[in-house]
């Protein structure tokens, strides 16, 4: 499902294709060469140019391969027609008309005409394709674009196979808009976080919660990253697992090691929600290239909690990464609503709106995965500490996760993993893991988790989970001093309700503690008492002058 995009820096991965000139990951090349054609165009609007532009490059190899096999009309395409659109559908490839082929703007991209050109190919395309239907950028033909270094681009990714079979089992096109989707965020500095959230944070939420089989829920899925690792998981895992004794694999499918579903790739469905058009566009087209069914990845300027497209879900996983700290969420409006079964979240915060908004779409036997930031582990404000304390209560909370700093490029404020389950292995006990020492810098600003990072974190909490359920082949867990500890809630209630893993797995505290908007408050109360006493000041300096005169 919807991938999520690499980060800068990051050491290329060995199964990478290289190009041809000076061993450099296609990926690399192709964005230093569009990069240059840039200019002066903010990176914002160029993603979408540039990111159309490999969208339409893909769906016209895809075409291209299977239209000169209608066209020879051997074997199993013998009497077919090549223009007709049903033989595309049938073989899930978008029908592409003659005037948007790449061929055909290739062959114009010297023109001056070539912006207006590509935005009528986008429009064809979806008129023809329904799935599309509002999604392709219309960008092209925008004065401020530069011409020639639209013609420029035309030909640079003219250099790049997409969409071919070949291609599409490599996963270039995968990796290249991936990799384009990261670069952007970099460049877009806090902007960028709107659409991204750095892979490693993604595929660490993923490990953890195995979505092998179900409905795969995201209320603010962005780009659609949570969707594509969860994709890629599968994959990764489908040839690794035998059915349990006595269990038939389901068409010829294996299981998960916990017996808990069909391993294969067409055994999840996604449902998502974005506030943000461009930003659903892009999670649209990244789910495109992958042939996952986005139709139910909806998009309403008014958002999730204002305009819930899922109403009657009921989901199995739930992954997301919603805007930390959110004061301009509509709570006044939402005093009522059937959501807060726990407590009403405050008006001025959507952390706990967001945990509850969760909780209300998970099924009896779901697991939320989820990063907020690390305030909502202590804070008191508008009524928070009581929502959590129930939450705890409730044995809803499964297991938190202390993320080191620097991970995310869009914002400084400390954050976390929060896991959530309604039918918890480890019944009246919560796994904390504070992982704030692991992670790799790759530049002075970015931090990512190494997969063997990755593989330490979920490992962990598996082994945790299963530790009472007696399978087999699992390492027995323990408590690990300054990383992890399984806590019972008559702990976590001694200590307030506060679930900072760092006070409870024996690491200094202080920074794990800190809380944002608190701190926030306190700093604002000072300074406002700062300017009473200076403007208080300056009257008597005032009287006294007067009196003086």
């Amino acid at each position: 499902m919807a991938k999520k995009v690499k980060e800068t820096g990051e050491p290329a991965r060995p199964n990478k294709t290289k190009a041809e000139a000076g061993g450099e990951p296609l990926e690399k090349k192709l964005w230093k060469a569009a990069d240059k054609l840039r200019k002066n165009m903010d990176a914002a609007e160029y993603k979408h140019v540039v990111l159309g532009l490999i969208f339409l490059k893909y769906i016209s190899d895809a075409f291209e391969e299977l239209y000169s096999k209608l066209k020879e009309g051997k074997g199993d395409y013998e009497g077919a027609d090549s223009e007709d659109k049903n033989e595309y559908v049938a073989e899930k490839v978008f029908y592409v008309p003659t005037a948007a082929r790449w061929t055909w703007l290739q062959g114009r991209a010297k023109l001056p005409t070539i912006g207006k050109d590509i935005d009528e190919a986008m429009d064809a395309i979806e008129k023809d394709n329904p799935s599309l239907k509002g999604v392709l950028p219309k960008v092209f033909a925008q004065e401020k674009l530069d011409k020639g270094s639209l013609g420029g681009l035309v030909d640079l990714v003219s250099t790049a196979t997409l969409g071919t079979k070949e291609a599409q089992s490599k996963d270039i096109l995968g990796r290249v808009f991936e990799y384009f989707l990261g670069e952007f965020a970099l460049a877009e500095g806090k902007k960028g976080g709107q659409f991204y959230t750095p892979e490693s944070v993604v595929k660490l939420l993923v490990e953890m919660l195995e979505p092998y089989e179900g409905r795969v829920f995201d209320p603010c899925c962005g780009s659609g990253g949570m969707f594509v690792q969860s994709e890629k998981f599968i994959k990764a895992h489908q040839d690794h697992y035998n059915p349990p004794a006595g269990r038939a694999g389901k068409n010829g499918k294996k299981v998960s090691p916990s017996g808990g579903g069909w391993v294969g790739v067409d055994s999840i469905s996604i449902y998502g929600q974005e506030s943000n058009q461009t930003t659903w566009r892009l999670a649209k087209m990244n789910l495109a290239i992958r042939g996952i069914d986005s139709s139910n990845v909806k998009w309403n300027n008014e958002g999730s909690f204002l305009n819930d497209a899922h109403k009657d879900l009921k989901a199995d996983f739930i992954i997301a990464n919603p805007p930390f700290n959110d004061s301009d969420w509509s709570g006044e409006l939402l005093q009522k609503d059937a959501r807060w079964q726990y407590g009403t979240p405050p008006t001025g915060n959507a952390n706990y709106g967001w945990i509850q908004h969760f909780l209300y779409h998970l099924a009896p036997n779901g697991s939320a995965g989820f990063v907020l930031s690390k305030g909502s582990l202590t804070s008191n404000t508008g009524g928070e500490g009581d929502i959590r304390k129930a939450l705890i209560e409730a044995d809803l909370v499964d297991c938190i996760v202390n993320l080191p700093a620097k991970l995310f490029l869009n914002t400084q404020i400390p954050a976390c993993l929060w896991f959530l389950k309604r039918n918890k292995e480890n019944k009246k006990k919560t796994l904390f893991i504070d992982a704030r020492n692991l992670g790799t810098l790759i530049n002075r600003r970015t931090r990512v988790l190494t997969d063997a990072d990755i593989q330490q974190i979920a490992q962990t909490y598996h082994n945790w989970k299963m530790s009472e359920s007696g399978l087999a082949g699992l390492k027995d867990y323990q408590d690990v001093a300054g990383f992890c500890k399984s806590v019972p809630t008559a702990e976590i209630a001694a200590l307030n309700y506060v679930v900072t893993p760092g006070r409870y797995v024996g690491l200094p505290d202080e920074e794990d503690d800190f809380n944002f908007a608190e701190r926030f408050a306190a700093l604002k109360n000072e300074f406002e008492k700062q300017v009473a006493e200076e403007e208080e000041l300056n009257k008597r300096i005032q009287n006294s002058l007067s009196k003086i005169k």
